[in-house]
């Protein structure tokens, strides 16, 4: 039997994981802070300004999590009934609770990819998008777009890609939300700005607190009106805080890390190709995310758990994640606890 990696269990579950060091609490304890929910926090509009400015967008509001940040584009951009169509298996489908239909009210159409993995086509968006016919028809209104997206295993939309389906969905009379929780890991994986990646969205939700490493915390980011809106919803789903710029303190200095993220995917290569060495089949992440087929994804999972390796399990594998708290020592070490495939 492969004995237990020497050390600490290794959490490859999620890049949410990661824990603030002592320069990011130290910015959050000299935070300066007021009431962001009756007159502004200092270092929360700061912030908000910071990623305003770094997506190209007008404006730009913080809330608890990327969940409540998709949701509240959707509440905004629709009406109830209203469609609204996204990548199969994106985010905003299959891992928030069934909020975008509970409360944004919105009736969900996946749409295939057929351009990449995670990546529809035009003609996908041309196709499901309804023309014409009776006032009981379904009523198209939103494009939600993942970059990365995980379920893919973290694959990335290019600028072109991008914006060929931003302008699709324009044509079709479609607004455009962008869930970009992985935005960061897109932008260093392309060697582009954010911005680029942004371009053309009406909406886009970006996350501090996966693989930038701040312990909580989401921006969404648009026009002037959109954020005045967005935040009257914040308030209605309680997203609203107080003295919320200890927290935005710590995004601040997740925000100057970004480039980091460069050495995360070179763990996920180094962790893919150790497996496929070792007999199994995978393929070359293009960022943090590492997908392992496997025939039962629980039992491999519960086998890594007791030899001090934390995975996640998908419908069809094993889901890795590599984050600023592994280190490639620790990609040595994960690997030595793996099982044979089969």
């Amino acid at each position: 039997m492969t004995p237990s990696p020497a050390g600490p269990p290794i959490d490859l579950r999620s890049d949410t994981v990661t824990r603030p060091d002592a320069r990011m609490r130290e910015a959050m304890a000299r935070a300066e802070v007021g009431d962001d929910v009756l007159d502004g926090d200092p270092t929360m509009r700061a912030l908000e300004e910071r990623v305003a400015a770094i997506l190209g967008t007008e404006d730009a509001l913080w809330v608890p999590s990327g969940s409540m940040g998709n949701l509240i584009a959707l509440c905004v951009h629709l009406e109830r009934g209203d469609r609204f169509l996204a990548p199969d298996r994106a985010h905003v489908l299959d891992q928030e609770v069934g909020t975008a239909a509970w409360l944004a009210g919105g009736m969900p159409r996946a749409l295939p990819w057929t351009a990449g993995p995670g990546v529809p086509g035009p003609s996908d968006i041309t196709r499901a998008v309804s023309r014409g016919g009776p006032y009981f028809a379904l009523r198209d209104r939103l494009l939600c777009l993942e970059n990365t997206h995980n379920a893919a295993g973290g694959t990335v939309t290019t600028p072109a890609q991008h914006r060929r389906l931003t302008d699709t969905a324009h044509e079709a009379g479609l607004l455009v939300h962008l869930d970009g929780a992985r935005l960061w890991n897109a932008a260093v994986a392309l060697d582009v700005p954010p911005a680029e990646l942004a371009a053309g969205a009406d909406t886009v939700q970006v996350c501090l607190s996966k693989g930038l490493g701040a312990p909580v915390g989401s921006v969404l980011a648009g026009g002037t009106e959109f954020v005045r809106e967005a935040r009257r919803v914040r308030k209605m789903l309680g997203g609203g805080v107080r003295q919320g710029g200890i927290l935005a303190a710590a995004g601040l200095v997740a925000l100057e890390r970004a480039g980091r993220l460069a050495e995360d995917h070179e763990h996920a290569r180094l962790l893919a190709a150790g497996l496929a060495d070792r007999g199994w089949k995978t393929d070359t992440p293009q960022t943090n995310i590492v997908m392992l087929p496997a025939d039962d994804p629980v039992h491999t999972v519960s086998v890594l758990a007791g030899r001090s390796v934390l995975t996640v399990p998908t419908d069809d594998g094993v889901r890795m994640i590599t984050h600023r708290d592994v280190s490639r020592r620790d990609i040595g070490r994960a690997l030595e606890a793996f099982p044979p495939p089969g």
